[in-house]
């Protein structure tokens, strides 16, 4: 008996206080003490509510007290936990009114979370827009009008525009566009030699452009870091011409000699053609001749001066061939 009466006090005890856990769990009385002594006014009930619609009542209770601390008095508790449902950084809001609010921006609560619902750090633009940032951009290669290279490298400080953080470009197109500005800038040099004397004619150009339009920055000066000399691309296509033009008249040669290489072959051709119809004539002599004698229009005299004719073209033939130009040299 004794021991059943001390397992049922235990049990009570146990009880009692897993009851005074979830009393204190759902009603976060520290909470709302702390809330009332910091002037903020919310009830149990609501404290209770926000539990049940999935909302942490200290992250809201935490930013109503830093809110009412900074003198930011007109934010709405339903407005922070619609901006938490959302899936809104309500910490970050808060912080970025209140820097804002001692830095004198005019920042309103709908636009902080618009912005931060946007996907953008909030906090971390006001921060930029009290402080400038400095954002380093990657080697720029341009050529300059006389055909020389320039590989350039810049520094751009920027201030955050809170008005165009919602729909304006981000830090890789203000890159691409000042990337752009120097190409264009060096590209219109006569020499690379007055860019390299001159490298602030560069940073001029590319910021009287405005290339902060449209984008969530506002630029402040670009300043060239370093400008390096890299290849001479002019005489490089100079080059890479001469070699082209070699090219094209190497295969217009080659084809002029294919060509009368092809005449010739052609000329022989017919050279041939016109000896085998020669030769074939000649065939055909003894046989008129033998037609001419039975017909009586040749009679024997006729054949013999014919033959004398013949043997003295031979001859000359023959002295002419064996007095060539040596023989002409000894006599």
């Amino acid at each position: 008996m004794e021991n059943s009466g001390v397992f049922i006090y235990i049990v009570i005890i146990v009880g009692a206080l897993i009851g005074l856990w979830l009393i204190f769990y759902l009603i976060p009385v520290g909470l709302w003490f702390s809330a009332l002594i910091s002037g903020v006014r919310i009830s149990l009930l609501q404290l209770i509510l926000m539990r049940w619609r999935k909302v942490p009542p200290n992250i809201i209770v935490r930013s109503m007290i830093e809110a009412h601390k900074a003198g930011l008095g007109d934010i709405k508790r339903d407005d922070m936990e619609a901006h938490y449902l959302a899936g809104g950084h309500v910490e970050k809001v808060i912080h970025a009114l209140v820097s804002a609010n001692k830095a004198n921006i005019d920042l309103t609560f709908k636009m902080a979370t618009a912005i931060d619902l946007a996907g953008r750090d909030v906090f971390e633009a006001v921060q930029m827009s009290v402080n400038p940032k400095i954002i380093d951009t990657p080697a720029v290669a341009a050529v300059a009008k006389d055909g020389i290279q320039l590989i350039a490298k810049a520094r751009v400080t920027v201030r955050a525009n809170i008005r165009q953080l919602v729909g304006g470009a981000g830090e890789e197109t203000v890159l691409a566009r000042v990337g752009e500005g120097i190409v264009s800038s060096i590209g219109s040099a006569n020499s690379h030699k007055a860019v390299l004397e001159n490298p602030d004619s560069i940073s001029k150009v590319v910021l009287g452009k405005g290339l902060d339009a449209g984008t969530a920055f506002e630029i402040l000066s670009i300043d060239i870091a370093d400008v390096d000399i890299g290849k001479n691309i002019g005489a490089q296509l100079q080059m890479d011409q001469a070699e082209a033009d070699k090219n094209i008249a190497q295969a217009k040669a080659e084809e002029r000699r294919a060509m009368a290489v092809a005449l010739e072959q052609e000329m022989i051709a017919k050279a041939q053609e016109a000896r085998a119809k020669v030769i074939e004539a000649e065939v055909e002599i003894p046989l008129a001749m033998a037609d001419a004698f039975r017909e009586g229009n040749l009679g024997i005299m006729d054949y013999y001066k014919f033959r004398n004719i013949q043997a003295d073209t031979d001859m000359r033939n023959s002295i002419s061939k064996s007095t060539g130009p040596q023989d002409k040299k000894k006599k």
